[in-house]
């Protein structure tokens, strides 16, 4: 089951990639071990028994999602939008899943919780466009669905924890007149995913 996993996380990462290209921010070909690598580890989370089994496609799809879009931020300070919109249906039919073995309370705080972290990003780009910027936005509200579904304390560890490494990158990273943010939540939503899991449906 893990070489399954590492080859589905390969050929993705392929998949993103030529996307991104088209895009006008490719990515380093390390992205394939990259995402192969956290798709054994998603798939080894799975096997000592973490969490359910209904949670899986969760973790996993994020996965496919994290890896290119953070690489791209690092490099482009940019979130194209042919990786962010489609992580949309793509988190909302994996949610799906959870939902149906976790319980329909997962489906609602995965809505609530897109609608509030998005709605939050939003507000903070409006104010100040230069602090946040609109891709920051859209990838908001997929992560906070996962979040949500978690349970609501994981959406303010996750916020916490995303603020704390966008710092981290901003005193230890090359000097840049921006800062992405990014990475920041797609790291914390990831390791909360697969780590801690999700709460009681």
């Amino acid at each position: 089951m893990p070489i399954a996993f590492a080859v589905a996380g390969a050929g993705s990462a392929l998949a993103t990639r030529a996307c991104l290209r088209r895009a006008g921010a490719p990515v380093t070909p390390w992205a394939a071990a990259l995402t192969a690598a956290l798709m054994v580890a998603v798939c080894l989370r799975h096997q000592s028994g973490a969490w359910q089994a209904w949670w899986l496609a969760v973790p996993a799809v994020l996965t496919v999602f994290a890896v290119p879009l953070a690489l791209a931020d690092l490099k482009y300070r940019r979130l194209p939008d042919i990786l962010t919109l489609p992580a949309y249906p793509a988190l909302a039919a994996a949610m799906a899943i959870a939902a149906y073995g976790g319980g329909a309370a997962i489906a609602w705080r995965a809505v609530l919780g897109a609608v509030a972290f998005g709605g939050v990003h939003a507000l903070v780009h409006t104010l100040s466009p230069r602090s946040l910027g609109a891709g920051d936005v859209k990838l908001a509200g997929s992560l906070g669905a996962v979040l949500a579904a978690m349970g609501w304390p994981s959406v303010v560890l996750g916020a916490v924890a995303a603020a704390l490494l966008s710092v981290a990158l901003a005193v230890g990273g090359p000097r840049h007149p921006t800062v992405p943010h990014g990475p920041g939540l797609l790291v914390a939503a990831w390791v909360l995913a697969v780590f801690a899991g999700p709460g009681p449906g």
